[in-house]
């Protein structure tokens, strides 16, 4: 390995550009850039291919001297930008799908009514340290899948339905959080803790079919629930027509009595 004797003039790496999105996110949430500067920022971090390029991006933040990524010379392709998408997904009888380098807003909503949505977050930049997935799931199901060292964490109602999180979120408290919250009627989110590679295309086309073969056992079962749930109540409303009744035959032969 050559010595390097002009920083500045050296290629930055993908954990580079991480690490400088990972200081901008903090400089947002403590107040000390905008939102506009944040995404003007963020916007020259992933187009930046040197240093000296990142440097004026954090010059004017506290502790910072230039770009505090340590030096890697082994990864020195320059990755693109994150794709900025619309922080609405709806899924209505439908199927929909996030993967790849994309930017998750800090709150992203989604609306599943029989349907399904996935979600991969593997190569997925995060606009601040913790986002927040609004689900609202009637009927559906939600499958995402992180890298290893995020926080996932589920705030919301449940009913004929279910959680699956990771066990083993880091310790970190700083680490990345994604938080979901919202409602969940007849459905699931199921999330997944994977390392990027770890499946091959095949088995990802595998994985898609079981999950929704299981959605589809899975609304049976609930078509089932619900059907039983509409047979209990009938028979309910009939004992009470029946009680009803036998209340009003009773008050009729006490009057005849009288």
């Amino acid at each position: 390995m050559a010595s390097v004797t002009d920083s500045d003039s050296l290629r930055a790496s993908d954990a580079d550009r991480d690490q400088v999105a990972d200081k901008l996110r903090e400089a947002l949430a403590e107040g000390r850039i905008t939102p506009e500067e944040h995404a003007e920022r963020i916007d020259a971090v992933y187009q930046a291919k040197t240093y000296a390029e990142l440097a004026p991006v954090l010059s004017d933040l506290p502790g910072q001297s230039g770009p505090a990524p340590s030096v890697s010379l082994r990864k020195e392709e320059n990755a693109p930008a994150p794709v900025s998408e619309s922080a609405n997904i709806v899924a209505v009888f439908s199927g929909a799908e996030r993967r790849g380098r994309w930017l998750v807003e800090p709150k992203t909503t989604l609306t599943m009514v029989f349907g399904g949505v996935e979600l991969d977050l593997r190569q997925a930049v995060l606009s601040q340290r913790e986002v927040e997935i609004s689900v609202t799931c009637v009927f559906g199901g939600l499958d995402i899948t992180v890298p290893p060292g995020v926080r996932v964490t589920w705030n919301g109602f449940t009913m004929f339905g279910g959680q699956q999180l990771p066990g083993d979120d880091p310790d970190d408290l700083n680490a990345p959080h994604v938080k979901l919250t919202g409602v969940i009627l007849f459905g699931g989110i199921d999330v997944k803790r994977r390392e990027q590679g770890d499946l091959t295309k095949a088995q990802r086309r595998a994985e898609r079919r079981e999950h929704h073969r299981g959605l589809h056992d899975h609304h049976l079962e609930i078509r089932e629930q619900h059907q039983a749930f509409h047979a209990e109540m009938r028979r309910a409303r009939a004992d009470r027509r029946e009680h009803l009744r036998e209340l009003r035959d009773a008050r009729r032969a006490s009057r005849r009595r009288c």
